[in-house]
């Protein structure tokens, strides 16, 4: 009988997670591994782990890993790649991570068009710190430090990221996808896929944003936080690609 699902080789098969039931940080790990190995690039990768609720991911990758301190997972990349140009490196960074305290370095490493891979898990608070508001918290949303809902007044609007990095010259690509439903998991995985081709063809900086769940810190029953993703955070943060090299479909 034909196997309909394996495992992929780029993640640890005995590891336990440690993420919430319901939380999309694992689908996300399983679409970079799966890439990772359809490209042939688990023996040549350096993925870098940042604080958040992904700090743990160097337990799952089975590639080489390098944890960051907080906010500072490009530039930890960057020096990797000018020391290793042959690896293929990737930054994994959620929201309170990359569009908080990181902001200066992920914008910095996009400016310069580092030829890195940026993966960007984008959950709308700081999930590992018990969900106070981020960067990237929807106005209205009620998170532990707005219990009343994000107030524009008060607490100024969301950040896309994506779009900000968009008005600069020097990325290569820039996506942004959703992990709600299969459909658009597998157009994730196909933006991933491009970002890491990227890299290879030494056209620059990469990034790929993922609209990802945090049904415990929300509030919400896992199948409710995918209707919150679908509903609430894709028409504030339009799906789609937002730069890509020519030639690159």
């Amino acid at each position: 009988m034909r196997p309909v699902f394996e495992p992929t080789r780029a993640l640890r098969p005995d590891a336990v997670t440690h993420y919430c039931p319901g939380c999309t940080h694992g689908v996300a790990h399983r679409l970079v591994g799966e890439v990772l190995e359809e490209l042939g690039l688990l023996e040549r990768t350096v993925g870098v782990a940042s604080v958040g609720c992904s700090v743990l991911a160097y337990k799952y990758f089975l590639v080489d890993m390098q944890e960051a301190a907080h906010g500072r997972a490009p530039a930890v990349a960057t020096a990797i790649k000018r020391v290793l140009p042959d690896r293929v490196v990737f930054a994994y960074q959620g929201d309170g991570d990359l569009a908080a305290i990181g902001t200066a370095e992920i914008v910095h490493a996009a400016a310069r068009g580092e030829n890195i891979t940026v993966l960007f898990i984008n959950n709308a608070n700081y999930g590992m710190t018990s969900g106070q508001m981020a960067p990237t918290t929807l106005v209205g949303q009620r998170t532990t430090t707005t219990p009343l809902g994000r107030d524009p007044v008060k607490a100024g609007h969301p950040i896309r990221v994506a779009e900000l990095l968009n008005a600069l010259d020097g990325p290569a690509y820039i996506a942004r996808g959703s992990l709600h439903d299969t459909a658009h998991i597998l157009q994730a995985k196909r933006y991933i896929r491009k970002a890491f081709q990227a890299q290879l063809e030494r056209r620059g900086f990469s990034l790929v944003e993922l609209l990802s769940s945090c049904p415990t810190n929300w509030g919400l029953e896992p199948v409710e936080a995918l209707h919150f993703i679908r509903d609430r955070m894709v028409p504030h943060y339009p799906l789609g690609e937002f730069r890509k090299p020519e030639g690159v479909r």
